[in-house]
Order: structure tokens, then sequence, then C-alpha cells
């Protein structure tokens, strides 16, 4: 796998919006939402003509993006994760259980990382009877110029650790985690996954535990006495 990003899916929504309705307003305290956030849950919410394209394209890179860096390549069923998180997206937005608290790119991250998740979770399942390795007739992708070849393979299996573990971690962990690697920040976390700063704080800094206790030997069969402790 080399470093640059493969080109993103091209697969388009299609959607009908729910019944005309105000875009929800942010609790008392919360960031007020980006006015291009706005304007497209005020279209979306009157059913606007051509509101599923502005969306879809809004999104597709923030979600894109997101899926890319957890499970690290874009495989055959790469369109139908993009297609499942719009799918939740507008669902969720349909039936405005949308709270403006945060703005759509964050949020649509979130559903993103969820989705994920489960990929990583099931792809972990059906190992032992699918075969996901590369084509042989493709050949191997050549080594960027002037790499260490070995150090390069020393970190594939690395991140393939790694995306191991996140998979048999607790999700709302692995969630905070994800969002703190791609950036955002204890408060932002909070806000994305509706619970308290110090929930926040928690489930990252477990999360971290957690991750580097897996990562140790015998960590498969470690019980997690954490996990009942964590505010909300």
């Amino acid at each position: 796998m080399g470093t640059a990003e493969p080109r993103p899916a091209s697969r388009r929504l299609r959607l009908v919006s729910a019944p005309a309705a105000e875009p929800p307003t942010p609790a008392h305290g919360a960031e007020p939402l980006p006015a291009d956030d706005h304007a497209l849950l005020l279209a979306f919410q009157r059913g606007e003509r051509g509101i599923g394209l502005r969306l879809y394209e809004h999104l597709l890179p923030v979600v894109d993006r997101t899926l890319y860096r957890i499970l690290g390549c874009r495989e055959q069923d790469h369109a139908d994760l993009v297609q499942a998180a719009f799918e939740q997206i507008v669902s969720t937005l349909s039936r405005r259980r949308f709270a403006g608290e945060c703005s759509l790119a964050g949020w649509a991250s979130v559903i993103a990382c969820h989705i994920g998740l489960s990929a990583l979770r099931a792809r972990r399942r059906e190992r032992r009877v699918i075969d996901r390795t590369p084509d042989p007739e493709a050949g191997p992708e050549p080594p960027a110029r002037g790499a260490d070849p070995e150090r390069e393979v020393s970190a594939q299996r690395d991140l393939e650790a790694l995306r191991r573990h996140l998979a048999a971690m607790d999700g709302d962990r692995a969630t905070a985690l994800l969002l703190h690697v791609m950036g955002y920040s204890i408060k932002e976390i909070a806000d994305l996954t509706g619970v308290t700063a110090a929930a926040a704080q928690s489930r990252l800094s477990r999360g971290r535990r957690e991750l580097q206790a897996r990562c140790e030997p015998g960590a498969a069969t470690r019980h997690d006495p954490d996990r009942s402790e964590e505010p909300r």
C-alpha cells in the first residue's frame, strides 16, 4: 500500500427529504452552525431540488477520508460503506435527530467512524472464509523512491495490528481515540459524541490504556476492569 490515497468513491446518493421544518437550534452555550451547514439543513428540510447532491458533495470528503484512515485502503466494498454512512446521515436528518450542536462534517465523521469500526469487526470475523489479499496478477506496488522496504513492511504490519486492536476494543473508546487522532479536541469529541467533557476525557484516557494493554503479550485474555467506571 502506497502513501498516496486513491480517488474517493463516486457513488451518488439519491434522497427524498422530510417535510419542511426549520433546522435545529443549537443548545445554549453550543457553537452556532456554520453558514453552509445551516443553509444545507434548511434546504434539506424544505425538500429543495438537488439537495441530495449538495449534501453528498459537502460530506463525501470527510466520510471517505475517515473510512480510509480507519480501514487503510479502499476495497471492493468501500462504496457500500460510503453509501451506508450516507443512509444513516439521511435517516437521522429525516427523523430530525440531528441536534445541531456540532458541524455536519464533524457529525458525519462520527458516523463514518462507527461504520468503519463495524467493517473492521466484520472483516475479523470473515477472515477465515474470505481471502482479502491483493490480486497477484496486479503485482506488488513498488516502494516509494528512497524508502526502506523492510521499514515499510514493518510499518504495514504495525498498522494492521493496530486496526485489529481497534476492532476488538470498546466502541466508545475506539471512537474517542480515532476522533482525537483526526485532530478533534476533548470538547469537540464531547459535542460530537453527545457526552460531557469529563466522559470524553475518560474514554480517551481509558482507550489509550486499553490499546496499550492490547499491544502487550497476552492481552487477548486480559479483562477490562474500567468499563463500568466511565462518567457520562
